[in-house]
Order: structure tokens, then sequence, then C-alpha cells
């Protein structure tokens, strides 16, 4: 009887004691998990800035100054040659509580002896906390209109020009304009990633005329009597021709050929050189336009074939340029309707 009453005297002692125990270790966890609830759980890391075991208000600081100020730090946007700058704290915001907050989940979310457990082994519990940030998509279009008319070219055409008595044939030169489609998505794609160097998407403006679409130009050059034809900026063939006398010169300028004919009909011009001549001359030998004319939209000025081949090179006819039969046949062959027409001195 004595035996079972000391038995049950120490059982009940051992049971008072555990509950004691138990009682105690739980406030004391509890008192602890409430001092630790506003540091970072371990691991936790936010855009790959660790801040496991920090307090709220340390953790605040390094994101304000790792990620936050990293976003916001002034950004240049290039385009060619150009380059503009663009402040991304005027279209940036980044919610740097929210990003605390998700960082402190793991522990704010977990039931009470699993933080405890958590706290006493030092198990990493903490996540990656992505970026958190919104961009005022409007005022970033804004900002890139504002920069359009710097960026903005226009395309310019292919073109000739004469120098020094020659033909230049100017390159086009394509324009450029925003490309209004790409340009916020990759300024919004350079913002998000924190690029500091972001190039400026734009759409090439093609010219009207290219040297692929110039076609031919004659170009005939009376100081020399010399006949060049090109295609685009490229010299074709040149060719020997005569050209007008001083009492009927060969008009200068810019001209364009109109019409074509093989074995033309010369119909008389009526002028005081041609008084004794018949009203007109069919094809054949005695034709004095030879077996190709090329008309141009001037009055009486072809360039055509000749039989007189020994007049090619001088100065010897009405204003015509005179080509030897070979040579015409040859042209003519080579340019269309249309075909540009410059002669200079």
């Amino acid at each position: 009887m004595y035996r079972d009453s000391v038995t049950a005297r120490i059982l009940t002692i051992s049971l008072i004691t555990a509950l004691l125990l138990v009682s105690g270790g739980s406030a004391l966890a509890l008192a602890d998990d409430l001092l630790r609830r506003d540091f970072m759980p371990t691991g936790a890391s936010i855009d790959s800035n660790p801040v496991g075991g920090l307090s709220r208000a340390d953790a605040a600081t390094r994101v304000e100054e790792k990620v936050k100020g990293a976003l916001l730090a002034p950004a240049t946007v290039r385009f060619r040659d150009r380059s503009f700058d663009l402040d991304p704290a005027g279209y940036v915001r980044v919610d740097v509580e929210g990003m605390l907050d998700a960082a402190l989940a793991p522990r704010t979310d977990a039931p009470l002896y699993a933080r405890v457990l958590a706290r006493v082994t030092g198990a990493p519990v903490g996540t990656e906390v992505k970026t958190a940030m919104k961009i005022d998509e409007a005022k970033l279009g804004a900002w890139i209109a504002t920069i359009e008319p710097q960026v903005a070219q226009p395309a310019v055409d292919a073109s000739l020009s004469v120098t020094t008595g020659m033909l230049r044939v100017i390159p086009e030169i394509k324009g450029a304009a925003i490309d209004t489609t790409a340009a916020p998505k990759a300024l919004l794609a350079g913002l998000l990633e924190g690029s500091k160097d972001i190039a400026l998407p734009v759409r090439a403006i093609e010219p009207s005329l290219t040297l692929a679409t110039m076609g031919k130009t004659i170009f005939v050059k009376l100081r020399t009597r010399k006949l060049y034809l090109y295609q685009g900026d490229q010299l074709e063939k040149e060719y020997g021709v005569a050209i007008g006398t001083p009492g009927y010169p060969t008009p200068r300028g810019e001209f364009k050929i109109i019409n074509k004919r093989k074995y033309p009909t010369w119909s008389n011009p009526g002028s005081a050189w041609a008084a004794s001549m018949p009203s007109y001359i069919g094809p054949g030998p005695g034709n004095p336009l030879g077996t190709r004319a090329l008309y141009l939209d001037t009055p009486g000025i072809r360039i055509h074939g000749t039989s007189k081949d020994y007049s090619i090179g001088t100065a010897a006819s009405h204003g015509c340029m005179r080509m030897h039969r070979w040579d015409v046949e040859d042209l003519f062959e080579r340019v269309p309707l249309g075909t540009r027409v410059i002669i200079v001195s």
C-alpha cells in the first residue's frame, strides 16, 4: 500500500513538472516568435539580394539601395549616334513594402510550431521574391513622342547632278522614324530589367527612287562629242556622236525619250536648211535618220543613225545627235521609253 502511494506521488510530481516545462517552453517560444516576427526568414532574398535574418527595417534599407536605387538610376536610350537621357523615376514605381511583405510571408503565414522549428534548426524557409514594380505606360509613350522630332529622318531619293562636266549619281538615303509599336515594348522591357543602355527601335522609311529603280540615263557631253549610257550609277556603255553645228546647236538640259522608231521616216521640218529637200524621205539608205531614231520631248531633236560615219565626233547636224548605225541600233535596244537624257556642254 505504501509503495503504491509513493509511486503515485512520483508520477504526479513528474507530470506536474512536465506540464510546467511545456507551458514555460511554449511561453518562451511564443515570446521569441513575437520578437522575431519582423525579421526576414532564413534564406529569403529580394531580386537576388539576400535579406534572410535582417529586420524589416534593415531589409528595407537594402532593397531601397540595391533594388529600387538600381531600377530608378538614369538610363540612356540610343539611336544611331544619338542618345537620350531617360529618368525612370518619372515612370516607374517600385513597391518596396509589397516585396518585404512577400519575403516575410513564409514566416507570418506558417503555424507557430513550424516557425519555432525553423528558428531552432536554422532551416532556410525563405523564398526568392521578384521585383514588384509598375510602369506608367502612358507617360512613357508621351516621353517617346517628345524625342520623335529628333529621331525622325526623311528618306532622300537617289538623284543625278552634273559636277565638273560629268554626271554624278547620288545614292538614296533611307529615312527613319520611331517604331511606335516596338519602341514602347523595348523601353518597358529595359526598365523592367533595369537596363541602363536601351536601343531605340526604329523603322526604316524607304525612298521613292533608288539606284535599283532609277533605271537608265543617257548623258551627252557636247564638248567631247560623247554619249554615256548609265544603269543607275553604273556606266553601261560609251558612244561617239555628232552634235549640232554652231548655227543649229544641240540643246542643253534634261529631256526624256518619248518615242522610238525602227527604220523611221524623215519629215521635212520646213526650216531654211531643208527648203530644197522633199517633204519626207522613207526608210532606206538615203534617210537622214538612218535605221533607228529616239525622239526627245523637245521639237525636232532626236538621237539617230546616219550614213555619214565621217561626221561622228564633229559638229555637223541640225541639232540632233548622230550615231554610227551599229551604235544607235545597240543603244535602241538598251533604253526604254521615258529614259532620261541629260545634255551638257
